[in-house]
């Protein structure tokens, strides 16, 4: 099984699911690029996974939104997503065991910059 993945809000559920909604709000090119995103965070194990995809440059946020990943879409634009695994797993230093991460919300799409 992959990734669990879920969303903040019906909007965003929306937004993510519905291709005719995607395309017309977003743009064909963003639009398929969010499309891609969603898929590879499905067929990923874990987030660990998620993050070995260099073309997804998923990272870690920092400070108060360490528990927070961004993949990047085009241009500025990035998901934002948010560990969702309670508790969530940590390693012995504190960090967020990625491999053990098994569930994020799509909390938002936007432009990070």
């Amino acid at each position: 099984m992959g990734l669990e993945v879920s969303f903040r809000g019906t909007r965003l559920a929306k937004l993510c699911t519905d291709k005719a909604l995607r395309q017309r709000k977003l743009g064909a090119q963003r639009a398929k690029k969010l499309l891609l995103r969603l898929n590879q965070m499905s067929a990923a194990q874990d987030l660990g996974e998620l993050m070995t995809l260099p073309q997804a440059r998923c990272h870690q946020l920092s400070a108060d939104r360490d528990e927070r990943f961004s993949l990047d879409l085009d241009g500025p634009y990035r998901l934002i997503l948010e560990v969702t695994d309670r508790p969530i797993p940590r390693n012995a230093d504190g960090g967020i065991s990625l491999e053990d991460v098994k569930r994020v919300t799509v909390i938002d799409l936007t432009d990070t910059h």
